[in-house]
């Protein structure tokens, strides 16, 4: 179930619209298909009324009446991580449930390339796109048709105008974090990953409020990229400096894998040495040595609800964040799961 409620303020409908422009529903209907030609000042009313009222028009849902073999996009930030494979894997399930096809695109870490793919997927006219920018919060409305449904996907932050959907990321960092104090420790450390606009992530924000609320020391921050290697040279650095706590929470199953390395490396165990908890809850985790104790993303869940937020008629606003849950494996110290519970 989602942490907080959706927003119940109501749609902006085609009647709106056509009320405000002045003109009937079909006009609307002409002007924003572009089946049937309508006076430039007409036209002009009734796209300036579309973008006061910020209304998007159910695309998808009209190719699924029509029985058309519509497509929906998605665009990541990192196709070679495992959980946006996962989440675009997820997603295009969702999509082919209601009889959808899926163009994915990978932005590579790069605002400019994502900022190029959005363009592109605006001009091939996908019928609804899903974005899961580099950025925290992404400034794209301005590059989508505002008949063109919009969802972010794995986003925290709200964006006005613009339905999001994500993880609690703060209460997932607080979660971890806790979870390593019940084990014990009282010094936790953390590597957290960076964004491209370099804004301070929401699971540093969630690690600091769980070091006050449970008194503990804080650890080292470092700061890497969402990476394998991101991690191994946290770890490489922590090590060297000999500043590695007896505990860390890292943000990324992906960072951690790479602390494990370095871990490794150096000849310390875990959990033994040093206790690890991280944040995703992908495949790869599960069979990292030892096995990850993890905070993950309810991917399917959110994949449906991006989906859905696109088919159906979008609010232009709503925000549907997910809460995590904690999986415990060995890293931190737990007991191994079965694998019927993991």
């Amino acid at each position: 179930m989602p942490s907080t409620p959706p927003s119940t303020k109501p749609a902006v409908t085609r009647n709106d619209v056509a009320r405000l422009a002045g003109v009937s529903t079909a006009v609307v209907s002409y002007v924003l298909n572009g089946s049937k030609p309508v006076a430039p000042a007409t036209a002009a009313r009734v796209r300036d009324a579309v973008a006061m009222l910020g209304y998007r028009p159910n695309q998808a849902a009209r190719a699924l009446r029509l029985g058309s073999p519509e497509m929906l996009g998605i665009i990541i930030p990192d196709a070679q991580n495992p959980f946006f494979a996962d989440l675009t894997h997820e997603v295009e399930l969702a999509a082919e449930e209601r009889g959808l096809a899926l163009l994915a695109a990978n932005a590579d870490g790069s605002p400019a390339r994502e900022r190029g793919l959005v363009e592109k997927f605006a001009t091939r006219r996908v019928d609804g796109m899903l974005l899961s920018s580099t950025l925290a919060v992404p400034d794209v409305q301005a590059l989508v048709p505002p008949e063109m449904p919009l969802v972010l996907l794995n986003q925290y932050d709200e964006v006005p105008g613009v339905d999001t959907v994500g993880v609690d990321l703060h209460e997932g960092a607080l979660i971890g974090v806790e979870h390593l104090a019940d084990h014990g420790h009282r010094t936790v450390g953390l590597i957290s990953g960076t964004t491209a606009g370099g804004n301070l992530d929401a699971r540093e924000a969630g690690w600091r409020t769980a070091i006050e609320r449970r008194g503990l020391t804080p650890g080292p921050v470092v700061r890497e990229t969402f990476t394998l290697a991101g991690g191994h040279a946290a770890g490489r650095w922590l090590i060297e400096t000999k500043t590695m706590p007896r505990a860390m929470f890292v943000s990324s199953d992906q960072l951690a894998i790479g602390l494990l390395l370095a871990l490794h490396e150096a000849g310390l165990r875990v959990p033994e040495d040093v206790a690890v908890v991280s944040f995703d809850g992908t495949r790869d985790g599960e069979f990292s040595w030892p096995p990850l104790t993890t905070v993950a993303q309810p991917v399917r869940s959110m994949a449906r609800a991006a989906v859905a937020a696109l088919v159906d008629e979008p609010t232009a606003g709503r925000r549907q964040l997910f809460a995590p849950t904690l999986v415990r494996r060995v890293s931190c110290g737990c007991v191994p799961a079965s694998p019927a519970h993991r």
